[in-house]
């Protein structure tokens, strides 16, 4: 292989030119070598290093305690159980390496639990683990929760908006800090391990974790995937007791390059097209020092990820130096062939050292054992995944913490939604909004106006939060689930008061008084993973009636803002050809007033904040498919700023 190849090979392309190379016929490369399908080459791939993980001090201290643990308490290091499946005290018996809140579980199955609750669940079980008792290696343990955008799940955290939206800011900077203050909120709760960043690139649209990619360009999360690793556990070096938390680097690998945009399907696709395009996040979150790495439920050429030897060991540990901890997805080792929920010796030989079987733990636990006595699972695979499990544990200081586990900042109750994490978030929601289109300039909004604002999604927090809020499909939430929340009409209301304007609610768009200006603002449905899964990218404005209040709008001659809520750029050409203003918002979370900071100006009409968002994703036009690109209406990196009506000029 020449020097020329092998750069070419590792070289992220640039921004939206991942199309024709990135679906190379793999299966035909396949049959022209004679190998199997899904063998990777790791000396075609980039280097990478972990750092801050291993000294000679931990791994002696590591030998000398797995030197006294029995082989059940070996296995059970390797076993993640949810909380919904396992009380505190089974801990005494089952000795698991890790828990989970996955996405709808919650304490006491109340997914609304205050956050006091949560705190002393968590701490239940991990005193329950290091309960001292004869015969026995107290080992604290490792709680994990998905951080998809902040703690979401629980009630009175701060929701940041999606990683779609902040792709959209182009902020490096804003990536670290989200994630310091992830990693605080998660700390105060109990958890001391975050399910995030997500670093798929997302090949077609249509797929329904979209959102939760920060964008197209390579390079771009590249960058952002190291910035978030040092927000949530801080730099190699530093104290990491101090309010840090392990972060995950997921789905590995091309989650998000899968046919049609299939959730958990298979990215058919050659390896030059992983290395260009889908491993670049992965490199630079290494090198940054990520404590783990979750695998895909995604197949690639065939292969499930989980059972995929020459990725996950010769290529991820082997050629990337990662030598952190490799966590399975939920129940996701069950789909390789010949393996159940209860049983998988093929996804530990592969290279997973963790697997997460949320319900099904006591069964792994007793094959994983017998499957280890037999041979079948090799003693050095076990230990080596033991001790990479031991290795984050001291790397998090759990070791060092108090008697109890307790790291600093564990019940510090007061930082969640925090005013200095709100107004975080409300940053953030400023530097992620899009504008597409201003014709006659009838965005800012003077605060002087008589504002309508209307739309499915105007006066609802949980639509504007998406997935993975409050619960696994973030559907059914209610504003009072929001304590500290301000939904988008309660942040206009307040910017229009300070002017002295007006505003009037009505979803439906009907109103008392005519209007200068009406804000309409809606789009998709909350919804997680396959549930979001598209066949078409044409958005449908009629379903909840949103085409015909534009319509009615544009005959009535009120100037009209579109403020799109989607996980993904859809086609609207017929709602932004009604509107004489239209943002792409995203999913911005709980700080509403971050959207009305921008759009409402002074009393006199002058911005208050400007619009610096770009797209970080193409956006097409009347095709409904992704990969056509003839159709494409606003390229990666378009994005119009106050001083300059229509669509000519681009922010910068």
């Amino acid at each position: 292989m020449s020097c020329c190849l092998l750069l070419a090979l590792c070289l992220p392309p640039r921004a939206g030119a991942a199309g024709a190379a990135d679906a190379a016929d793999a299966a035909a490369a396949g049959e022209a070598t004679g190998e199997r399908p899904g063998l990777a080459h790791p000396a075609l791939w980039p280097y990478a290093r972990s750092t801050g993980l291993i000294d000679a001090r931990t791994e002696r201290r590591i030998d000398a305690l797995m030197a006294h643990m029995s082989l059940e308490e070996k296995v059970g290091q390797v076993i993640q159980a949810d909380i919904d499946s396992i009380k505190p005290e089974d801990l005494q018996r089952y000795p698991l390496g890790s828990i989970i809140v996955g996405g709808d579980p919650a304490p006491r199955g109340d997914v609304r639990a205050p956050p006091a609750v949560w705190l002393a669940t968590m701490r239940a079980y991990r005193r329950s683990a290091l309960a001292r008792r004869a015969r026995h290696a107290a080992i604290p343990l490792l709680v994990g929760i998905d951080a998809a955008h902040g703690i979401a799940h629980v009630r009175g955290a701060t929701v940041f908006p999606q990683q779609i939206g902040l792709g959209a800011a182009h902020d490096d900077a804003l990536m670290r800090a989200i994630g310091r203050a992830t990693a605080q909120e998660a700390v105060a709760l109990g958890f001391n391990w975050a399910f995030t960043p997500t670093l798929a690139i997302p090949q077609d649209l249509r797929w329904g974790r979209t959102y939760e990619a920060w964008s197209q360009d390579p390079a771009l999360v590249r960058r952002y995937a190291a910035e978030a690793v040092r927000g949530l556990q801080g730099v190699p070096g530093e104290d990491v007791r101090r309010a840090r938390v392990a972060a995950t680097a997921k789905h590995f690998l091309a989650d998000g390059a899968t046919t049609e945009g299939r959730d958990q399907g298979d990215a058919a696709i050659s390896e030059q097209a992983l290395i260009r395009t889908h491993v670049q996040g992965y490199v630079s979150a290494i090198d940054a020092g990520v404590m783990t790495v979750m695998v895909s439920y995604s197949s690639w050429q065939g292969l499930k990820m989980h059972g995929n030897r020459s990725l996950l060991t010769d290529v991820l540990k082997g050629r990337l130096g990662f030598a952190g901890l490799v966590v399975g997805d939920w129940n996701g080792h069950n789909q390789i062939d010949g393996c159940s929920s209860e049983s998988c010796p093929q996804a530990m030989n592969a290279g997973v050292d963790m697997l997460m079987a949320p319900d099904s733990w006591q069964g792994l636990f007793r094959h994983t054992l017998s499957q280890v006595q037999m041979g079948e699972i090799p003693l050095a695979r076990l230990e080596d995944a033991v001790r990479r499990v031991l290795r984050v544990k001291f790397a998090l200081g759990l070791f060092d913490a108090a008697a109890d586990g307790l790291a600093d900042g564990d019940g510090r109750l007061d930082r969640l939604g925090n005013d200095e994490h709100r107004a975080l978030a409300r940053r953030a929601v400023r530097e992620s909004l899009v504008l597409l289109k201003n014709e006659g300039r009838v965005l800012p909004i003077p605060a002087a106006a008589h504002v309508l604002v209307a739309g499915v999604g105007a006066d609802d927090i949980g639509r504007q939060c998406g997935g993975w809020t409050i619960s696994w499909q973030g559907s059914g939430n209610r504003n009072e689930d929001f304590p500290r929340g301000e939904s988008i009409y309660a942040g206009i209301a307040a910017a229009i008061a300070t002017g002295g304007g007006s505003v009037e609610l009505s979803v439906d768009g009907h109103y008392s008084r005519p209007p200068d200006v009406a804000i309409v603002v809606y789009g998709e449905r909350p919804y997680a993973e396959s549930l979001g899964d598209l066949a078409t990218l044409d958005f449908d404005g009629a379903d909840t009636g949103e085409l015909a209040l534009l319509q009615r709008l544009h005959a009535a001659h009120v100037p009209v803002v579109s403020v799109f809520l989607s996980g993904r750029p859809l086609q609207v050409d017929q709602e932004i050809a009604l509107s004489d203003a239209f943002v792409a918002a995203w999913l911005p979370g709980t700080e509403g007033g971050g959207i009305a900071d921008v759009l409402v100006g002074n009393a006199q009409g002058e911005p208050r904040y400007g619009f610096t968002g770009r797209l970080s994703f193409d956006w097409a036009g009347a095709a409904s498919e992704r990969s056509s690109r003839t159709n494409l209406r606003y390229p990666f990196g378009f994005g119009l700023h106050y001083g300059h009506a229509g669509q000519a000029t681009l922010a910068n």
